[in-house]
C-alpha cells in the first residue's frame, strides 16, 4: 500500500472517530481528586471500542506524569479467552476541564483526542462510570476484580438516572 493511500485511510478513520464524539452530553461529576482517581480500574462492563471486541481481565492504569502534565493510561487485556494473548493499548490524557479534573481529553493515537467524560463516582474512589460525549462508549471500573452481579446491575442503573444511554452493555469477563 502506498504512503498515499495510509494517510488518507487514517485521515478518513480520524475524521470517522472524530464524528462519535459530538457534543452530545456534557455532565461529569462536580470534582474529582486526580491523585485518588490514579491506580489500577477493573473494566467490568461497558458499551466498549472496536479495539475491546472479546476482552477479558481488563484493566485500565492512569498514572500521573508530573513531567508532562498529563495522564498516562496503560490498558491490557487478554483477547478471546483468560488465557488469550495480553495485549496492551497506551494513551495519553490531559485535564480539559480543570475546575472539576472530570473532563479528560485522552489520545489513543496521534492526532486524534477524544472527550473522556467521569460520569459518575464513588465517594471513597471504589468505582467510576466514564463516557464520552455522544454517548457511543461507556466504561463501568470498580477497584475491585469481582463485583457481583447486582452491584455493576446498579452501576448501570445509575447511568439512566444520569441521562445517559444504557442500552447495549456487555459483562466483561474478569478472574483473577
Amino acid at each position: 500500500m502506498s504512503i498515499f493511500l495510509k494517510v488518507s485511510n487514517l485521515f478518513l478513520l480520524t475524521f470517522f472517530l472524530m464524528g462519535c464524539t459530538s457534543v452530545d452530553f456534557t455532565q461529569t461529576v462536580d470534582s474529582l481528586d486526580l491523585n485518588k482517581f490514579m491506580g489500577k480500574w477493573y473494566v467490568v462492563a461497558g458499551r466498549t471500542t472496536f479495539v475491546e471486541k472479546g476482552a477479558h481481565n481488563s484493566l485500565e492504569e492512569y498514572i500521573w506524569n508530573k513531567e508532562k502534565n498529563r495522564i498516562d493510561i496503560n490498558f491490557s487485556f487478554n483477547k478471546g479467552s483468560f488465557s488469550g494473548k495480553k495485549k496492551t493499548v497506551k494513551q495519553k490524557g490531559w485535564v480539559e476541564n480543570k475546575d472539576t479534573n472530570a473532563h479528560w481529553l485522552v489520545q489513543p493515537f496521534w492526532p486524534l483526542k477524544l472527550d473522556y467524560l467521569v460520569l459518575a463516582l464513588d465517594p471513597g474512589y471504589e468505582w467510576t462510570i466514564v463516557g464520552v460525549s455522544s454517548q457511543s462508549y461507556v466504561w463501568i471500573m470498580t477497584r475491585s476484580p469481582n463485583p457481583t452481579q447486582n452491584f455493576i446491575n446498579s452501576l448501570i442503573k445509575k447511568l439512566d438516572d444520569l441521562g445517559y444511554r444504557s442500552d447495549d452493555i456487555q459483562f466483561i469477563p474478569q478472574k483473577w
